[in-house]
Formats: structure tokens, C-alpha cells, sequence
């Protein structure tokens, strides 16, 4: 059976010298033979010095290296280090650690200081990569080093000085970082939140009432402790006489007890030297700072090496024969319940506790105020008891942002040539809000809704349409009443005085349809006020467009009739007889026709709608979609047509006598309606919301009272005001303009047999 000897080194960490060179002061061939396992202390990787040295001379002497101290992430290389183990946890665990403490308190904007060498730098390097993924930015970063003159040192003073951040992380050896520290005190530099790495947090050095005025309630993390059973007895029964050829233990028992052991050489009766031990010394009662053992965290590393070493010679001594069983990765659990092993890279698991630079009774106490802990899957847990922490900045937990948080309604927007959590916080958008503080991005409120004042809630829009309750909807209902109205009005008047020359002259029958076609164009409007339903919408368009083509029909044939009475050459024509009351309605009814069919086309094909609209901010408008547009502007054109044919024939007859002035009347109503409906088109199209609605109305109210006014107007007039001139002589006035050559009287009583 193979013998393996265990050689324990404690390498010191000296740049200028590399690892070979150090096992080599301790006289290596002497100590060990080749394919011995060596635990030690800390393995330097200095330039390519290790390299060299790892390649070439050194597995000439050992199969594995075991560290209990060395926590550089770059030995997790398995290509340059494919036989290195460690029982500490690597930096990059470290890293992980403090970002996670970071994130737990919500610090988004700290500094960083690493010393100049691979611990630092890797270091820091891992922490940022780490704190990027939560979203946390690296203010400033400073370099250390025990060697770097006063000059270097007082920039990163300043660097500290004039930064706005107040939590630092220092990822320094406490060799490196004091000086710093001692400027920073000296200069009453205080305020900040220290983080610390495990490299000075519970150092001796620094741990006093002076650091604690700038450094007082700093956090770190260090490896885990635990009380070795037994170990203190061991200790302090250590004893020179026990055995005298024992090692390294005569130097030590002069250290401690401050004599040296009595040699079996002295005589019983001679005199004893001055620092001679008498032989009655014990450790047992020792005060030493060497036999507390309650703090003990690198030798609990120094613990899980030896046992690891011994489990795993133990699974090589006793494995079965190959192919009856897999290797399997070593794996076991210690007499304090935890698990030891390690990942593909030689690392063990993360364990670490939380540290508390507290002042208790003038002295400064590491306390342990939590812990942190990684699995085999990647997972960690971190556990923080937040009541005890001591703060430098107060009692409450310090906050380290660039900027403040964005409160509701606003949102981040990044400044220019900073990094991410720099940032000035804007106003949402009409339309958009942020419910949360810290927001990014402001979110679209649904098409429904809008964005209150603040901007930190969709609230519904407000429905809009023309209703009967609103001070335009009760005034165009009363115009619109009143002109219906006054159409029944005119009708009873007409009905009451038919006997007289004046409505007899006028072709009452024409007249009446016409009456009867405004009475409903004055009350198409109270169709489109109100919600808009669906049978509001199809009859608001359709009655629109058959009342005013029946208007226009009327007056077109009361044009024609008088446009060829009076364009006949001779009086005694019998043209304008074949325009008698037969014709008349022929004429009515054919162009009322036509717009009925265009209607129900319409109806049937593609019908008017309620429509919601919601290209308005704050609002959503309740109108009828017209379906078609096609058809609309069909209905719209027709009656265009008809008024711009009656204008044509009325304007031809513009000369006729003063007392024949029909033509006239349906000249002034023509020019008016036509300019109403032009007008109308550009108004309609630029209104907005319900205003829309209330132009259409404006305009077939507007168009309906210039008919009624200027059709109708004059003849009650004459009736109530002027019956002098309500007879039959008046109207024919056969001496007035004897040179036209027309037959006036043939001409009313063709007028009155048509009635």
C-alpha cells in the first residue's frame, strides 16, 4: 500500500518571489518526497512565475495542492490548475456575496477601491459584473497599494471627497488599504457606508476607536467560524517535556511562557540560570490570544482540508475494482452538519458571515449580524438581522442613488454621458402613466382611457354627444320647435286666407307641400341630438335627405311653372297650361324619388352606424358613422342639384314684374341655401366632437328658416299688414309696364286654376 505523507506550509504572499522559490526556503526536498499532498496556506500567482514554476518543478513534487487561505478566483482555472483545491471560497463567491448585500439594501450608486494587484482587480471586477446585472453603477473606482507614494493616496482622498455617493466598497487587503485609512481619518473624511471584503473587516490593525470615527458601522463578510471540539485542551497541553524532540515547540513554550524548558542535562542540584523554566509552568491558565478559539475561521479551513484529504484516501484505499463501480465526486458531511465538496473548478461551497463594525466600551467588536451561503445548484441564501446594525449614517439604512427615485407619473430619462442610474425624471405623456415609482418606461392607458393629472392613473374618458340637457342642445331643440312651428303657422294661414289673390296667385298647392316638407326639415334636427342609437342613426341622414329633396323638389317646380309662364312669346301660349297641378306633382314626386331610392340603397347596402370616436385626447364622441360615404355625399350632391337647378331657372326669371315677384323670392331663398350648405362643408369637416353634429344642425336650420323667411315672409306680410294691396287688380297691375307684351291676367288665373 502507497504511504502519502501530508505536508502543512503556511506560504506567505510576497510578489517579488514565486511560489518555488518560497517551498524552496523551506528546504522541500528534506520535508517531502514526490506524490506528496500539500495543504497550505496561500499560493501566489505572481507574472508567469507560477506558471513556470507549476509546470515544470513543481508537480515533480507534489499530486495535489490543497489551500486553506488562498481565495484568488483566477486558481479556479482548471486548465493552468487542474490539481488545485481549496476549502476557502473564491473571490468570485465573495463577489456574489457583496452584491447581494448591495441588492438587499437598494444601493444603486457606490464607489469602489480594489488594491493594484489580482485580488483587487479580479475583485472589483466580479463585484461590478455582478451588481450590473441589478441594475447598480460603479461611481468612481480607486487603486491602493502599500507601495504607492502620499501623492496617490491623497487623489483617491479627494476622488472620495468629491463624489456624491455614500456607500463605498473597499476590496483591499488591510496591508494595502491601511494607509488610505489613516489619510482619511486624518483629513475627518466621515459620513460613508463601508463595505468590506474579508481581506481587512476583522483585521487587528485597524479595529480601533480612531478608525471607528470614518469607518465606524462597516459591513463585510468573512469566511465562516466554528468551535473545534477539544481543540483548546489540546492546546494547552502542549508541553516541551512531554517530548522534548518535538518540533517548533521549544520556541513556542519561550514565546508564551517567557522561559526556557528545564534540559535533563542541568542537575537537580545546580543553580538554575536566569530564564530557566523551573518545570511547574502550565498553558492551562494561559490569557494568551492564541488559545481563543472561538473565533476561529481559517482553521476551520485548515479542519475541512485535512478531512477532505482523509475522505478522499479513504474512498482511493477502498474503491472496488474499476468497471464494478463509477467514481464518485467527493462528498461528505462534517461533525458540525456541513456539507463539503466541491464544484468542477475546486471550489468549495460559499459560506460567510456578516460583519458589524460596532463600539462597545471603547473597544471596536466584529459582530456577527448574519450570514450568506451558497448551494450546489448556483442558489444562495442571504439572511441579515437589520435591527442590529450600527450605521455610520444613522439609524436608518443609508440611501446611495444618483438620482432619487421618479415618483409616480413621471418616468427615467437617461442624462447624457452618464451611466444608467443617472437620470432626471420627466412627466408622462398625455395618455400614458407610471403607477410605480422608479419607473422607465410610462404606460399607454387603454384606448378607453386616459391619464389623470398626475399621471399615475388610467381613469375612463369622458363620453361626449350633443344631449338635450346642455345649454346647445336645449337652444337648437327651441329653434328647431319654433321653426316647425311657424311652419304650422304659415299653413293656417294659408289654409285661412286661400280665398284671397295673393295665396292664389302663389300656387297654393305647391305652397302647402312646401310648408309641410319644412315642417319636418325643422324637425330632422331633434333626430340628431341625443346618444346615438341605431335607429337614430339611419333615420337622422335618411329624414334629412328626403325632407329637403321634397323642399327643393317644390320650389323647383314652382320655378318651372312660373319660368314658363313668363318666357312664353305670346300671351296666349299654351305652354304654361301643360304645367298644370297634374304636372306639378308628376314633377314633386319624380325628383322625391330619386332620393328615396338613393336612401334606401343606402339603408340597405351600407347603413349609418353609432360610432365611438377616439381620436380626441380626453374624450371619446358618441356619432353617427355615415357607413357610406359614398352614399352621403350621393344624398348631399342630389340636393345640390335640384337647388342649384331651381337657382339657374329662377335667376333666368329675375326681371319679371314687381308684383310677379316669385321668382325673385326663390332666387334670394336659392342663393341662401346654397351658400349655407357651401359653408357648411368646410365647418363640418374642421368641427370637433359634438360640435360636429351641432354645425349640421346649425346648417338645415339655417337653410330651412331662409326658405320659410324668404318664400313666405312677403305674402303674410301683404295679408296682415298690407291687405290694401291683397286683390286681384294689385296683382295683375295691367297698367304697369304695358310694353312686355305679357298677359298678367291669363297668367294669374292660370296660377289659380293650378291651386
Amino acid at each position: 500500500m502507497q504511504i502519502y505523507n501530508l505536508v502543512f506550509l503556511c506560504v506567505l504572499h510576497i510578489d517579488i518571489i514565486s511560489s518555488c522559490e518560497l517551498l524552496g526556503q523551506f528546504d522541500m526536498l528534506s520535508l517531502s518526497r514526490v506524490g506528496d499532498i500539500i495543504i497550505g496556506g496561500i499560493f501566489p500567482v505572481v507574472s508567469n512565475l507560477f506558471d513556470a514554476c507549476y509546470y515544470v518543478s513543481c508537480p515533480a513534487y507534489f499530486s495535489i495542492l490543497r489551500s486553506y487561505f488562498s481565495t484568488c478566483a483566477c486558481l479556479s482555472n482548471r486548465a493552468r490548475f487542474p490539481t488545485f483545491f481549496r476549502t476557502i471560497p473564491s473571490d468570485y463567491f465573495q463577489a456574489k456575496a457583496l452584491a447581494a448585500l448591495v441588492r438587499h439594501f437598494g444601493w444603486e450608486w457606490i464607489g469602489a477601491i480594489h488594491s493594484d494587484n489580482d485580488y483587487g482587480r479580479n475583485g472589483v471586477l466580479a463585484f461590478t459584473q455582478e451588481v450590473k446585472k441589478f441594475g447598480v453603477c460603479i461611481a468612481f473606482v480607486g487603486t491602493v497599494l502599500r507601495t504607492y507614494p502620499e501623492d496617490k493616496i491623497l487623489r483617491v482622498v479627494e476622488m472620495i471627497k468629491h463624489s456624491n455617493v455614500e456607500v463605498i466598497l473597499a476590496f483591499v487587503p488591510e496591508g494595502d488599504f491601511y494607509p488610505l485609512m489613516k489619510e482619511i481619518v486624518k483629513q475627518n473624511v466621515t459620513g460613508f457606508q463601508w463595505i468590506a471584503s474579508e481581506a481587512w473587516i476583522t483585521a487587528t490593525r485597524p479595529s480601533t476607536p480612531e478608525m471607528y470615527q470614518a469607518f465606524g458601522g462597516a459591513l463585510g463578510f468573512v469566511v465562516q467560524k466554528m468551535a473545534i471540539p477539544n481543540l483548546n485542551p489540546f492546546l494547552t497541553a502542549i508541553s516541551p517535556y512531554k517530548d522534548p524532540n518535538a518540533a517548533f515547540v521549544k520556541e513556542f513554550w519561550e514565546i508564551i511562557v517567557g522561559c526556557r524548558p528545564a534540559s535533563p542535562e542541568i542537575g537537580a542540584s545546580a543553580e538554575k540560570t536566569n530564564g530557566t523554566c523551573t518545570g511547574n509552568e502550565t498553558l492551562l491558565n494561559s490569557q494568551d490570544v492564541f488559545f481563543n478559539v472561538s473565533e476561529l475561521r481559517v482553521t476551520y479551513n485548515v479542519y475541512k482540508a485535512v478531512y477532505a484529504i482523509a475522505h478522499a484516501l479513504h474512498q482511493l484505499v477502498f474503491c472496488k475494482a474499476a468497471g464494478e463501480e463509477a467514481a464518485r465526486p467527493l462528498k461528505f458531511m462534517n461533525q458540525f452538519g456541513d456539507y463539503v465538496f466541491f464544484d468542477e473548478n475546486g471550489d468549495p461551497p460559499a459560506s460567510y458571515d456578516i460583519i458589524n463594525w460596532q463600539l462597545e466600551n471603547g473597544q471596536v467588536r466584529h459582530v456577527t449580524l448574519g450570514h450568506f451561503a451558497s448551494s450546489a445548484n448556483g442558489e444562495y441564501r442571504l439572511s441579515i438581522q437589520e435591527e442590529r446594525i450600527v450605521w455610520r449614517t444613522g439609524k436608518n439604512v443609508p440611501t446611495s442613488v444618483c438620482s432619487d427615485v421618479c415618483k409616480k407619473g413621471t418616468r427615467k430619462a437617461q442624462m447624457k454621458g452618464k451611466p444608467t442610474c443617472c437620470f432626471d425624471c420627466i412627466p408622462c405623456a398625455d395618455g400614458t402613466i407610471a403607477n410605480s415609482t422608479g419607473a422607465a418606461e410610462c404606460t399607454p392607458c387603454l384606448q378607453e382611457y386616459w391619464s389623470n393629472q398626475r399621471k399615475d392613473e388610467c381613469v375612463p374618458k369622458k363620453i361626449e354627444f350633443l344631449t338635450y340637457h346642455e345649454p346647445m342642445g336645449i337652444a337648437l331643440t327651441i329653434v328647431s320647435i319654433l321653426g316647425a312651428f311657424l311652419s304650422l303657422v304659415t299653413v293656417m294661414v294659408f289654409i285661412h286666407y286661400r280665398e284671397t289673390p295673393v295665396i292664389k296667385a302663389s300656387n297654393s298647392e305647391l305652397s302647402c307641400f312646401l310648408l309641410f316638407s319644412l315642417f319636418l326639415c325643422f324637425l330632422c334636427p331633434l333626430t340628431f341630438i341625443g346618444r346615438p342609437t341605431v335607429w337614430t342613426c339611419m333615420l337622422r341622414h335618411t329624414t334629412f335627405g328626403l325632407t329637403f329633396a321634397l323642399c327643393i323638389s317644390c320650389i323647383l317646380g314652382k320655378t318651372i311653372v312660373v319660368v314658363t309662364a313668363f318666357k312664353v312669346t305670346q300671351p296666349s301660349n299654351k305652354v304654361a297650361i301643360k304645367f298644370g297641378p297634374a304636372q306639378q306633382r308628376v314633377i314633386v314626386c319624380c325628383c322625391t324619388l330619386i332620393q328615396i331610392v338613393i336612401c334606401v340603397l343606402w339603408l340597405k347596402l351600407n347603413p349609418p352606424f353609432p360610432d365611438k370616436v377616439f381620436k380626441y385626447n380626453k374624450k371619446i364622441v358618441l356619432e353617427c358613422n355615415t357607413g357610406s360615404e359614398v352614399a352621403f355625399y350621393a344624398v348631399l350632391g342630389y340636393i345640390g342639384v335640384l337647388a342649384v337647378i331651381s337657382l339657374v331657372l329662377a335667376f333666368l326669371a329675375r326681371k319679371l314684374p314687381d308684383n310677379f315677384n316669385e321668382a325673385k323670392l326663390i332666387t334670394f331663398s336659392m342663393l341662401i341655401f346654397c351658400a349655407v350648405w357651401i359653408t357648411f362643408i368646410p365647418a363640418y369637416v374642421s368641427s370637433p366632437g359634438k360640435f360636429t353634429v351641432a354645425v349640421e344642425i346649425f346648417a338645415i336650420l339655417s337653410s330651412a328658416f331662409g326658405l320659410l323667411i324668404c318664400m313666405f315672409a312677403p305674402k303674410c306680410y301683404i295679408i296682415f299688414m298690407r291687405p290694401e294691396k291683397n286683390t286681384k287688380k294689385q296683382i295683375m297691375r295691367k297698367n304697369a309696364n304695358k310694353k312686355d307684351g305679357l298677359n298678367y291676367e291669363d297668367f294669374y288665373n292660370n296660377q289659380v286654376s293650378s291651386s
